[in-house]
């Protein structure tokens, strides 16, 4: 049971909700080209009012003030689009080698090992070991600290030396991935 300011509040919430939502769906659409996101931006910018809404209402232009959490709401959406196709880029950027006569069993046994692990395992032991990166692009490539990547792949690389019985681990991730045209050992999930 509320108190008349709080129904008096959620009247004038609703009132505010049914006038500009439609406004803020087009704004949402337009900063970031994605139609079916607009919706839920404009719905979780008016939920973050709502949990305001006693300081919005008090504003002098609160129309203005919900654009601003659109356009913030927008403008993270989109970072963490380019953010993570960046990710995603790096991780199936591939490689032009070549290799002659290639060890085919070698290169099936190596993705096959590599499959059996965790995908953040197999994830930071390709990108170190066949792709050459650093401890640090490798973190991040995957959102994760330098840290769980040091820890990861040396998880991984004791895994793939107890599967694949051998010591010789890092030059076979990076033959087998560069003799299947690189990066088709992570595409398995």
């Amino acid at each position: 049971m509320g108190t008349v300011v709080d129904d008096a509040a959620s009247v004038e919430f609703h009132a505010f909700f049914e006038r500009h939502y439609a406004e803020l769906a087009r704004l949402a659409h337009l900063l970031t080209g994605e139609p079916d996101a607009a919706d839920d931006l404009a719905a979780d910018a008016l939920l973050a009012l709502w949990h305001r809404w006693d300081r919005v209402r008090a504003a002098d232009h609160p129309v203005a003030y919900a654009r601003g959490v659109v356009a913030n709401l927008a403008r993270t959406r989109i970072r963490t689009a380019v953010r993570e196709r960046r990710r995603v880029a790096l991780f199936w950027s591939q490689r032009e080698e070549k290799t002659e006569n290639p060890d085919v069993a070698g290169v099936v046994d190596v993705q096959e090992a590599l499959r059996r692990l965790p995908f953040r395992k197999r994830a930071c032991v390709v990108l170190r070991h066949a792709f050459d990166l650093s401890e640090k692009d490798t973190a991040l490539a995957l959102g994760v600290s330098v840290g769980t990547v040091k820890s990861q792949t040396s998880k991984g690389m004791a895994e793939l030396q107890r599967l694949l019985g051998t010591q010789t681990v890092p030059k076979q991730v990076h033959a087998a991935i560069a003799r299947s045209g690189g990066g088709a050992a992570g595409r398995n999930r």
